[in-house]
């Protein structure tokens, strides 16, 4: 295949192309839903770029008040819009759209695409070298732990008559769906990754203001050498395939719209199209096979009615259980959040060499915490069992049952094999107990005790029994479970005066390996994760097991209090020291049942004081890392929203909702102002390695079991204790 002779040496490449893509987006129900979730941006859709926006029915006269202010403040003496930062002046969090198979991501600020990755993962599989570095021996901590996951693009933006893109007026997701819209004064582009389609598929869509189409090209500067371009004849298409020089997928671009006519000035590249599909394409794959597939899910719609149909179709897949809020913007969090953990999860299949469908990320691109996390996993796979998304709970417990391989620690768990990782894993389903912040393994036993009470829970909450007896990688997922999960827990476990707690490792927080301890949270865990599947062996009718597991729990009970009591408080871990002594771990202990005294409670409660930041929440612990060079020395010293929402789920134990609302509410706001996101972090003190005003979100964005789900499991709890407000809305 020869190189197409206007590729430039910068990697440009323009196409001119032409379509009305979104402006009959919504159908009749959607715009009905509109008044409810997000009438404005709805709204904008249907309209024509650069006309003025309706207020829509249902809104408040203040509300479309203050929003025409907003709008004239933000706009020239000519109307061109000016980029205008949000009051906490954080920089904006890049936007993204997954769906399973891969990610973009797009600029809050220029709307340009920034990034398209082949999957759906930080890194696909383990290198045979990435144990040599460590923090201190690699600039600015760029720690390479895998082979990276290819991402295609450096930047993707439309121009209009070949002049620079206008400046952006608006971006905000389509009813909190994975749908971008960007608006300018002139034209309106949507992009998506479709859920429609069993593929990485990434669309954008272009239409420009008035009837008339006028000139426009997508300019793509991609992100690794072009090897080679060619234009093939796909049946009644042409398309083009790229490929690029150390990547072993390439791109094929398929126009999604009827060509259009190029009035006046001929453009360079391709022209005639405003609606494209990028196709993530691996190395030896029939291309032909490919493009036919997205001809096929196409089915002869028009790219506006593809459009309406993925945002009808996210709607119908959103929960339909009955839910509380108290404000429109905690609606909104809620079903943005939704979406966060529907785009964060796998939908690869499982081939011979990979094994990882099902499998949930810690956040979406693009930062260091984009891979699966076991705990934060478990953390987001609770939240989708309480929601009411039995397919996706599914789902991530299959995976957890059928990754491999894993074990590589078995000789550092006292030779049990094991099928939870330790740790995380890479993108192919590999465990990963390495963690090179630490520069050491890391054995963190606590997932064992979290997945088994998932797996609990699950089976409880959908009395889905036939689950249990489904094949996994070692067995049925009730033997896998119980032989590869529950069994090397037990082992695990170490005499503690009259009782047991588990053994030292590094827990929530993950220490590095040498600094290993007997941490709260690890025990809790394992209290939390044997009570649940107990229900299930009693279930099964194991007598034997049934009572030892009574004895173990009885005992981790009474060892947990004699361990980590002190003075009527909880203390983080058994061993003595200033950082852990208050702990923010230790909360989760009370949230998973470990602690039944409301003295204790109360007591822990009041310890936390200790956490607190200047950004107005709590830290996870007291920091004694003495050298700012350390990641941890930053990290550790700044506000750790899971912290937040854990005090908050305390605060509703002893029957203080409004405590709980005062935390909760803050993050809420804070999150209304970045596309309702939840950061890890809040800048709790300036840093020169995580940058912003105090209050600033900083860390991985968005977090996906730290953040997403623990905001839903948050509301949930809320609803089972009674606490929720009286607006009701139904997610339909």
């Amino acid at each position: 295949m020869s190189k197409s002779p206007w590729i430039s040496k910068n990697r440009n490449f323009s196409g001119a192309m032409m379509l009305l893509c979104a402006a009959s987006i919504a159908l009749g129900q959607m715009a009905a839903s509109a008044a409810t979730y997000d009438g404005t941006l709805l709204a904008a859709m249907l309209q024509k770029p650069g006309s003025k926006p309706s207020t829509p029915k249902g809104r408040t006269t203040a509300k479309a008040g203050a929003a025409k202010a907003a709008a004239k403040a933000a706009t020239t003496k000519t109307g061109a819009a000016k980029n205008v930062r949000p009051a906490h002046h954080a920089p904006l969090t890049s936007l993204v759209t997954g769906n399973g198979f891969g990610f973009a991501t797009l600029s809050p600020t220029t709307g340009a695409v920034t990034g398209y990755w082949a999957h759906p993962y930080k890194y696909e599989r383990p290198h045979p070298q990435y144990k040599h570095a460590t923090q201190n021996e690699v600039p600015d901590y760029q720690l390479g732990e895998g082979y990276s996951t290819a991402n295609f693009i450096h930047s993707m933006s439309w121009k209009a008559d070949g002049k620079a893109p206008d400046p952006v007026t608006r971006i905000d997701y389509a009813q909190q769906s994975h749908i971008l819209s960007v608006l300018t004064a002139r034209s309106r582009q949507t992009l998506f990754m479709p859920f429609s389609i069993e593929k990485n598929v990434l669309v954008t869509c272009w239409q420009p203001a008035g009837f008339d189409s006028g000139n426009a090209s997508l300019n793509i500067v991609w992100a690794h050498p072009v090897s080679s371009h060619s234009a093939q004849r796909v049946g009644a298409l042409d398309v083009h395939v790229f490929r690029f020089e150390g990547i072993k997928e390439g791109v094929v671009l398929v126009p999604l719209d009827d060509a259009q006519k190029i009035k006046g000035k001929s453009l360079q590249g391709l022209s005639g199209h405003l609606a494209w599909a990028l196709v993530s394409v691996p190395h030896g794959d029939d291309v032909k096979k490919h493009v036919t597939d997205v001809v096929n899910w196409m089915h002869n719609r028009a790219p506006e009615q593809v459009i309406g149909n993925e945002l009808a179709d996210a709607e119908r897949w959103r929960a339909l259980e009955m839910a509380h809020f108290d404000s429109e913007s905690e609606l909104k969090l809620w079903r943005q959040s939704e979406t966060i953990l529907r785009m964060a999860q796998c939908r690869e299949p499982n081939t011979n060499d990979r094994h990882n469908n099902g499998m949930i990320l810690a956040t979406l691109p693009d930062n260091g915490w984009f891979c699966p996390w076991a705990r934060d996993m478990a953390y987001a796979t609770r939240a989708l069992i309480r929601m009411g998304h039995q397919k996706e709970a599914r789902m991530a417990l299959n995976a957890y049952l059928n990754a491999q391989p894993v074990g590589k620690l078995q000789n550092e768990v006292g030779g049990y094999p094991y099928q939870v990782s330790v740790v995380r894993y890479f993108g192919n389903g590999e465990e990963e107990p390495y963690f090179t912040n630490e520069g050491a393994d890391n054995v963190e036993f606590d997932n064992w005790g979290l997945v088994l009470a998932a797996i609990g829970e699950y089976v409880e909450h959908y009395r889905d029994y036939a689950w249990l007896n489904t094949d996994t990688y070692r067995g049925s997922a009730y033997e896998n479970a119980k032989t590869y999960i529950m069994k090397p827990l037990l082992a695990n476990l170490e005499p503690y005066q009259d009782g047991l707690i588990v053994k030292a490792d590094t827990s929530i927080w993950e220490e590095p390996q040498a600094n290993k301890k007997h941490f709260a949270y690890t025990t809790a865990s394992a209290i939390l994760g044997l009570k649940a599947f107990d229900k299930i062996v009693e279930r099964k009718g194991d007598e034997a097991l049934h009572q030892e597991l009574k004895r173990n729990i009885a005992q981790l009970e009474k060892g947990f209090n004699a361990a980590f009591v002190a003075n009527g408080k909880l203390r983080g871990t058994l061993e003595e020291g200033v950082k852990n002594d208050a702990d923010g771990a230790m909360l989760e202990a009370i949230n998973f049942r470990a602690v039944d005294s409301d003295v204790v409670v109360r007591g822990t409660i009041d310890k936390m004081t200790a956490l607190s930041v200047p950004s107005g929440g709590y830290k996870r612990v007291i920091s004694v890392e003495t050298d700012p060079r350390k990641f941890e020395y930053w990290y550790e010293r700044q506000e750790f929203l899971l912290v937040d929402f854990s005090l908050a789920n305390v605060y509703m134990r002893v029957e203080r909702p409004d405590a709980a609302a005062k935390i909760v509410n803050r993050i809420v706001a804070k999150s209304a102002r970045d596309h309702f996101m939840i950061p890890e972090m809040y800048v709790s003190e300036i840093n020169p390695r995580f940058k912003g005003e105090i209050g600033d979100p900083t860390g991985g964005i968005p977090m996906v079991g730290y953040g997403a789900g623990a905001f839903v499991n948050y509301i949930l709890e809320r609803e089972a204790l009674g606490y929720g407000p009286t607006r009701i809305h139904r997610h339909q």
